[in-house]
């Protein structure tokens, strides 16, 4: 009982946790409300535009914001842009209440929200339009736009690990960035979208059989 107790105790504070990181990022104390209508506004404006074609201007006018404020919020387009694209990631999971199936493929395949043809080929037509975005702003691109994600995979796999589902000695983040990579790969090369049936072959092809029996390491041979 109190394990349960513990376990549910740690799953609210990493909700917590994800759900505070984006006030964090994007900035100073704001209608968080607002935020959302100009992040939709600018993946609607990338889908449309692309990266290179898309400004401020456009995003001010389809969000009805001024550009005073837009410009307090995001100083440059591609920090605006950097946080729509952790937004739309945001949204496409199941985020706010940790999955718990006593099954780490199950637990990882419930954070995927299902989402209709058009939202599909949206996110597709985002990621094809954004140019130069990742060649010209690598810092803003490591700051974790996938890292909500990230996060919360990171504690499904100890949650396996701790009842003997996975082993102690797995890789967790070689495993998460495996994740991330796939789901990076699978939009901006392969135009596909990440959804349950690839993810499913992507958990029980490679991910399990990696985590289940990792590599021997130095402590293993002592």
């Amino acid at each position: 009982m109190n394990k349960n107790k513990n376990e549910e105790s740690i799953g609210s504070d990493l909700v917590d946790k994800v759900a505070e990181k984006p006030a964090k990022t994007l900035g100073r104390k704001r209608d968080h409300t607002r935020d959302a209508k100009i992040l939709e506004a600018t993946i609607d404006i990338l889908a449309e535009a692309g990266f290179d074609g898309m400004t401020m201007d456009m995003v001010a006018a389809r969000a009805k914001a001024g550009k005073a404020t837009m410009y307090r919020r995001w100083s440059s387009k591609a920090e605006l842009v950097r946080d729509a694209l952790t937004w739309m990631n945001r949204n496409h999971l199941e985020l706010d209440l940790l999955p718990d199936t006593g099954n780490l493929q199950s637990d990882l395949l419930a954070l995927l929200k299902p989402q209709s043809i058009e939202e599909g080929e949206r996110k597709l037509r985002v990621l094809a339009g954004l140019g130069s975005f990742f060649s010209q702003n690598p810092e803003l691109v490591n700051g974790g736009i996938f890292e909500p994600w990230a996060v919360v995979n990171r504690e499904l796999m100890h949650r396996a690990a701790g009842r003997g589902e996975i082993s102690t000695h797995a890789d967790i983040e070689m495993a998460c960035q495996v994740i991330t990579s796939m789901a990076s790969y699978r939009g901006l090369v392969q135009r596909k979208t990440f959804d349950k049936h690839f993810y499913t072959s992507l958990i029980d092809v490679i991910l399990l059989p990696a985590l289940k029996n990792p590599s021997t390491s130095p402590n293993e041979t002592e």
